[in-house]
């Protein structure tokens, strides 16, 4: 019986990134299902007292050289975006939005978004650049930024946060494999294990 990794993330974060280049290579793998599930990384941070690495100065050096390392292992590319942290609030609730209104090109804006932050490196808090960013990609930025304020899809947003936190989740990437939660994209030898028991 195929099994289902639930993976909550956020575009902003890095070990996010990381840890979705190898998901779907596990999934793949493995038979199994990758169900997405877009959360609020700061609504979580801030429901559950928890605060980003880049808060610590040392611990925030230590990061990005982490993520090298794991970049190097994994073999993919990870530019660290120099405008970091950026605010992700508009980026989650477009994706939220594709998710449920576009999904047949959900995953191509997914790749599209986490390409132009953790390997262009771009400022996508800069509305000028994300529209450019958008259009590259072949979406229409008029339709994305019109999905951002619809409050709808806030609602939704803010209702997959909150079931998130309820989850136990407090930061990403988290993973879960039935009841079993799997934090940090450190992790994903974890995640592989629970889906071939």
């Amino acid at each position: 019986m195929s099994k289902t990794v639930e993976f909550y993330f956020d575009v902003g974060s890095p070990t996010s990134y990381l840890a979705y280049t190898q998901l779907r290579k596990i999934c793949d793998e493995t038979a199994s299902t990758l169900s997405l599930r877009p959360m609020l990384l700061g609504g979580v941070f801030k429901a559950t007292g928890n605060a980003s690495p880049n808060e610590v100065p040392a611990k925030a050096r230590y990061s990005v050289i982490d993520l090298e390392r794991f970049a190097k292992r994994y073999n993919v590319p990870l530019v660290f975006n120099p405008y970091f942290p950026i605010n992700t609030l508009n980026l989650m609730r477009a994706i939220v939005a594709m998710q449920r209104l576009q999904p047949g090109r959900f995953i191509e804006f997914l790749d599209l978004t986490f390409k132009a932050m953790w390997i262009d490196a771009h400022n996508l808090n800069d509305p000028g650049v994300l529209s450019a960013t958008l259009k590259e990609g072949g979406f229409d930025p008029a339709q994305v930024f019109g999905w951002v304020n619809d409050p709808q899809v806030k609602e939704t947003l803010k209702a997959e946060t909150e079931a998130a936190i309820a989850r136990g989740i407090f930061g990403a990437p988290s993973m879960f494999v039935g009841d079993d939660l799997f934090f940090g994209q450190d992790r994903v030898d974890f995640v592989r294990e629970a889906l071939t028991a």
